[in-house]
């Protein structure tokens, strides 16, 4: 009886964690070593895993990403930096500037991602911010405006010589999408080798995965200090999939990145949910073939989540006039609101073809019937 009492046990035990293993697929087949990791989609930045990605923590040269962004859309990177002593003395890895030293912006933004000088992040915020306070209180309002609401910037290059300085890896990644966004940013993150225009220097990007280890890593930051320890954030592409990671406090940052990537990829596949041009469902309706979107959707999905998408278009009740005289019919008359899982992601405007709102050549499809059969392209009329 003793015995069969310990086996009930243990199948029961045994049926619990499996069910919790199985309910949990993404997080039992990934492991990270760091303290708190993310993946998300690049595109609508849908998160794929995470770990403790809203815990505070230190995160040391991944700041740079933020001070590169800021003098890239200062507008200034031609113009001619002087470098000042306080630039030069300051602390850790450097691109060795001399005061007085007069330096491309452009040149020391690129030694800032790739060397992740820390001088280099000084004269960038003194240049652009005017001073370093000045600079630091850019970096916190645009934190506020890309929605990064656990992160508290100090200094541009990371070190910590503040006690309240902090970010998390979800606020990092949100960094990083708004980053990538620009054209700019996406170069200097992804070169591998760079020689300065006006510095008698070559520098090789310090981010292993681009420069070998991973074949489809786009850019990216490295980071470290004695408290925050390892910090990371990459990007990689594959298949129309843009993807990007962040481990901060992680020894074996290399291997975590390129195997959250590596499940992503096997397991995602970017869809194109909506497709740009005319709404098929529409046809018969009164604004017919003349209805459409001008812009595909595209979602990050598993096959088997496909049918978790909806598509609802709303349109405007037509008027009496409108059958007479089509020209006062407005440029848009609807929308549409694509969802996943019952979370809106995407909500574009319904055109109505005329002079000033041509529809693009290639037509909405049907890409999955199973996707679009329940609820794509079903319409309601509203006032």
């Amino acid at each position: 009886m003793r015995f069969l009492k310990k086996a009930a046990v243990f199948l029961l035990t045994f049926v619990i964690l499996f069910s919790i293993t199985d309910g949990n697929t993404a997080h039992a087949q990934i492991h990270v070593s760091a303290k708190s990791a993310i993946i998300i989609d690049g595109a609508s930045g849908r998160v794929l895993f995470a770990k403790d990605e809203h815990h505070k923590r230190r995160i040391a040269s991944i700041t740079k990403i933020m001070t590169a962004v800021l003098a890239i859309e200062s507008g200034k990177m031609e113009e001619t930096v002087t470098v000042s002593p306080n630039a030069v003395k300051t602390e850790g890895s450097a691109i060795y500037l001399q005061p007085g030293q007069k330096v491309k912006l452009k040149d020391l933004v690129y030694g800032l991602m790739l060397r992740s000088g820390n001088d280099a992040a000084a004269a960038i915020a003194e240049y652009v911010g005017g001073s370093l306070d000045g600079f630091v209180f850019m970096m916190n309002k645009k934190a506020e405006q890309i929605g990064m609401e656990n992160t508290k910037f100090q200094n541009p290059h990371g070190l910590d010589d503040h006690e309240n300085l902090y970010s998390t890896a979800y606020d990092m990644a949100l960094l990083t999408k708004y980053a990538m966004k620009i054209k700019e940013y996406r170069t200097v993150s992804g070169t591998k080798v760079y020689k300065a225009e006006t510095m008698d220097r070559v520098w090789k990007n310090k981010n292993k995965l681009l420069t070998g280890l991973y074949r489809y890593s786009t850019g990216g930051k490295t980071g470290y200090t004695k408290i925050a320890k390892r910090t990371l954030v990459s990007t990689a592409s594959k298949d129309g999939t843009d993807l990007i990671a962040v481990t901060i406090n992680d020894p074996d940052d290399w291997d975590d990145h390129m195997n959250m990537f590596n499940y992503v990829f096997e397991h995602y596949k970017t869809y194109v949910v909506a497709k740009k041009g005319g709404i098929p469902k529409l046809k018969k309706t009164f604004y017919g073939k003349r209805a459409f979107i001008a812009r595909d959707v595209k979602y990050l999905l598993k096959e088997d989540e496909i049918d978790d998408v909806k598509i609802r278009t709303t349109l405007i009740k037509p008027k009496k006039a409108w059958k007479k005289d089509a020209s006062l019919i407005p440029d848009v008359v609807g929308r549409m609101t694509v969802m996943h899982d019952g979370k809106v992601i995407a909500k574009i405007p319904v055109y109505y073809e005329n002079e000033r709102h041509k529809k693009p050549k290639k037509h909405f499809i049907e890409t999955f019937t199973s996707l679009f059969m329940s609820a794509a392209g079903g319409s309601s009329w509203s006032i």
